[in-house]
């Protein structure tokens, strides 16, 4: 299955470039954009694949659940894995699905796969797991970003999970749109911050500045201290280290509390903070006085 895009153009026209804030100028940010906490929900199952955006809801929920089943069914094994136990990996993919978004350990992954039982995968077998599934790119996680210059110490090192595509995490959970609307959660019980829409919207929000970001040579990270009291979802990173910041949030309005993680991190890198972003589900472009950028996720472009 060919690899997932962003959010279709049809839907929503970008006016905000990633390029643009990368350049160091911060430049104008303005545009508005229709899209609602309902379209995005509806975005986040509807998924990237070219090939199952054009089918009806219950359709491209079969052809989700058929590539699932051929992942652990053939394509691990096509690539050199063999797995004794399918549903074992199934289990764990599950987990890893209900953790999207967040840095949890590897230990509680498995351990949420296995609901608690002392007979776990392993660890080894849960290593194998996520080698093979990153290399044949269904698990894409956010590595962290460990800045080059010594403004900052003691971050954690742990990768952000995400699969390749929000939809297949939300397939894997049994969550629809009207199901994520509601507050519903599915699969094992992995400790989150926020509700499951808000991590599988950053999730979608994460597939959109990847596919900018590599349109412009950058690269994406996340920043998390050791102790988790301050962390920002995506650091977007140009060749020379600087870097522009991005908080995402399903909320429609930004207020102070919301861009304090990019305030702390402005004072402690200065100039290397190219610029500072908050992605929401709101309608319009702007600047706030302090010169963060607040962005509808569909106005974010290339």
């Amino acid at each position: 299955m060919p690899c997932p895009t962003y959010l279709p153009r049809t839907m929503a026209e970008p006016t905000v470039s990633l390029a643009g804030l990368l350049s160091g100028a911060r430049p104008a940010v303005r545009g508005t954009c229709a899209l609602r906490l309902e379209d995005y929900a509806r975005e986040v199952v509807a998924g990237g694949f070219p090939a199952l955006r054009p089918l009806a809801a219950a359709v491209r929920k079969v052809a989700l659940d058929s590539y699932l089943e051929r992942i652990v069914d053939r394509d691990v094994p096509e690539a050199g894995q063999s797995i004794r136990r399918p549903d074992a990996l199934r289990r764990w993919l599950t987990a890893y699905a209900a953790a999207t978004g967040t840095t949890a350990t590897f230990e509680t992954i498995r351990d949420a796969a296995t609901g608690g039982s002392a007979n776990k995968p392993a660890k080894t077998t849960v290593i194998t797991y996520r080698d093979v599934l990153e290399r044949i790119w269904i698990l894409d996680p956010v590595e962290a970003w460990l800045p080059t210059r010594n403004h900052l110490r003691a971050l954690s090192v742990g990768p952000k999970h995400h699969l390749t595509d929000p939809a297949l995490a939300a397939r894997l959970l049994g969550v629809d749109a009207d199901a994520l609307l509601r507050g519903q959660t599915g699969g094992p019980t992995i400790h989150r911050d926020g509700t499951l829409l808000g991590k599988l919207f950053e999730s979608l929000v994460t597939l959109g500045v990847r596919v900018a970001a590599e349109a412009v040579g950058a690269r994406v990270r996340h920043l998390r201290t050791s102790e988790g009291r301050r962390e920002v979802d995506l650091i977007v990173v140009r060749d020379d280290h600087r870097i522009v910041a991005i908080e995402v949030k399903l909320a429609q309005s930004v207020g102070d509390d919301d861009v304090r993680h990019l305030r702390w991190l402005a004072e402690k890198i200065g100039d290397d903070l190219l610029d500072a972003v908050v992605i929401t589900t709101g309608g319009e472009a702007y600047r706030r006085a302090d010169g963060i950028a607040v962005v509808p996720a569909g106005a974010l472009g290339p």
